[in-house]
C-alpha cells in the first residue's frame, strides 16, 4: 500500500492507499464522519462510514480535533460534487499529534487577530492558495530568464552606499562603518550584466518607509533583471513577455488555486496577449487634468495610488507610463535624447487598481554625467566609484527594470491587500511572529 499526498488523489482512485494529514474541520451525520483534510499539497474530504470501521475508528474521527495530525488509509474514490473531484473512503486513523482548542476556528477572525497568528493562518485554504501561485511565480521566473539566456547573480544585502539616497533605509553598523540593508540589487545588477551580458537578481529588499497602505511592505522581494546592449524599447518587450508569462503559467498550473481564490480566469486571459499598451508620462497628466477628477495634479509630480488606478482603468490590459520628469527619478537614468527635463524609464502599472508593478529604465552611460547627478543627489561620491568604473572601462548601452514580487502576487491572485502575498509580512506595526 502506498503513502501518497493529497495532489495525486487522481492518479489513485478506486485503490487503497495511505495519507498523512492534518484535520480542518467536521462534520458527522448519524453514523457518517465527515473529515475536511490537508496535506500541503490540497484539501480534500474523508469519509467514515460506522459499519465500515472499527468502533475506536469511528470514536476517533467523531473527537478528534481541529489540525490534529493523522495518517488516514483508505480508498479513493471520485467524489464530482466537490471541487477538488475526489475523496478518501476511510478505513483506519492513527494519530500522530493532538491538537487542542486551535485558536483560528471555522468563523470570521479579525485581521489583527490573524496576523498574530500568522504562523497558524498560513495553514487556511486561500492562504494555501495564494502561497502556491507565489511559488509558481517564483519557478516561472526562474524558467524564464534561464530560457531568456540570463544567468542569476546575487546581490549583496548589506551595502555601504544607496542606489536612491539613504533617508528610507535601515541603518546598521559594520564593525566600524555605516552599512545598510538593501533596498535593490540593481547597482551590482549592472556590474554583471558587463560581465556576463544578461543577468537578474532575485533576492530579499528592505524599504524604510512609514507607509501604510495596502501595496506597501516593510521588506520585499524584487526581481531585478540587467541586460547590456539593450536599449529601452528592446527592455519593454522582455518586460511585457516576463508579465505574460507568469500570468500563462499560473494558469497553466494553478487551476485548482485560482478556483479556491475564485479568480476570474478569463479577465487573467487578456494579460497574456501582447503587445501592452504604453503612454507617455505627458498625456498620463493630460488624461488626469482633462478628467476633472484630479484638480490638483500638475507636470512635474509623481503618481499616487489614486492617479496610477485610474490611468489603468483606460487599458484592459498592463500598461507602461513612459518618460518621466528628471526630478523625480534616480541619478542613474538615462537623460531623454531630445528633453532636457526626461529620463528614459517606464512603469508598468497593473490593472484592477493594483498600481505600478515595474520600474525600469535605460541606464546612463556616460561616467562625468553619472559623477553629477550622484554630487546633485547629496550622495558621496567616493561610495560609487566602482559603479562609474562601469562606465570607464567598455560602457555600452544597458537597461534594466525591478518588479516587486509581491505586488505581482497580490494583482494575479486578485487580493485586497499585500500582507497576505507574503509567508510573514513586516508591516510598520508589525515585526511579530
Amino acid at each position: 500500500m502506498e503513502t501518497i499526498s493529497i495532489i495525486n488523489a487522481k492518479d489513485y482512485v478506486d485503490q487503497k492507499v495511505r495519507i498523512g494529514v492534518w484535520l480542518t474541520n467536521k462534520r458527522s451525520s448519524g453514523k457518517i464522519a465527515f473529515l475536511q483534510l490537508r496535506d500541503g499539497t490540497a484539501y480534500f474530504q474523508g469519509v467514515v462510514v460506522k459499519n465500515n470501521v472499527s468502533e475506536d475508528v469511528f470514536k476517533l474521527a467523531k473527537e478528534v480535533k481541529q489540525e490534529a495530525s493523522m495518517y488516514v488509509t483508505g480508498t479513493i474514490h471520485e467524489d464530482k460534487r466537490s471541487p477538488f473531484g475526489y475523496e478518501i473512503e476511510i478505513e483506519d486513523i492513527e494519530l500522530v499529534g493532538q491538537s487542542e482548542d486551535y485558536p483560528i476556528t471555522p468563523k470570521e477572525h479579525g485581521t489583527d487577530f490573524l496576523m498574530d497568528h500568522r504562523h497558524l493562518w498560513l495553514r487556511s485554504k486561500r492562504q494555501f492558495a495564494i502561497m502556491q501561485i507565489r511559488n509558481e511565480m517564483i519557478r516561472a521566473t526562474y524558467e524564464f530568464f534561464n530560457k531568456e539566456g540570463f544567468i542569476k547573480l546575487d546581490a549583496p544585502i548589506l551595502t555601504g552606499s544607496a542606489p536612491e539616497g539613504t533617508t528610507e533605509l535601515f541603518h546598521t553598523e559594520y564593525f566600524d562603518k555605516d552599512a545598510y540593508l538593501s533596498q535593490s540589487g540593481q547597482l551590482y545588477a549592472e556590474a554583471g550584466a558587463m560581465a556576463y551580458g544578461k543577468v537578474f537578481t532575485f533576492g530579499p529588499t528592505f524599504r524604510a518607509e512609514k507607509s501604510k497602505t495596502r501595496r506597501h511592505l516593510i521588506e520585499f522581494w524584487m526581481i531585478e533583471p540587467e541586460m547590456a546592449f539593450m536599449h529601452q524599447e528592446q527592455s519593454l518587450e522582455i518586460q511585457e513577455r516576463y508579465i505574460a508569462y507568469l500570468v500563462q503559467k499560473v494558469l497553466e498550473n494553478c487551476d485548482y488555486e485560482l478556483d479556491i481564490l475564485g479568480r476570474d480566469k478569463e479577465v487573467l486571459k487578456r494579460y497574456t496577449e501582447l503587445p501592452y499598451p504604453r503612454i507617455s508620462y505627458d498625456d498620463a497628466i493630460k488624461l488626469l487634468q482633462e478628467s476633472g477628477k484630479f484638480p490638483d495634479v500638475k507636470w512635474g509630480e509623481d503618481f499616487g495610488s489614486p492617479e496610477e488606478t485610474y490611468l489603468a482603468e483606460h487599458f484592459s490590459k498592463p500598461v507602461f507610463v513612459l518618460n518621466y520628469p528628471k526630478a523625480i527619478k534616480p541619478f542613474y537614468m538615462k537623460p531623454h535624447p531630445t528633453r532636457e527635463d526626461l529620463v528614459v524609464c517606464a512603469d508598468l502599472l497593473a490593472p484592477e487598481g493594483y498600481g505600478e508593478i515595474i520600474g525600469g529604465s535605460e541606464r546612463a552611460t556616460d561616467s562625468e554625467y553619472l559623477a553629477e547627478q550622484i554630487t546633485k543627489a547629496g550622495l558621496n561620491k567616493d561610495d560609487y566609484e566602482w559603479y562609474l568604473d562601469l562606465r570607464r572601462y567598455g560602457s555600452v548601452p544597458h537597461s534594466g527594470f525591478g518588479l516587486g514580487l509581491e505586488r505581482a502576487v497580490t494583482w494575479i491572485t486578485g487580493e485586497d491587500h499585500i500582507r497576505e502575498a507574503i509567508p510573514f509580512p513586516r508591516l510598520l506595526n508589525r515585526i511579530y511572529p
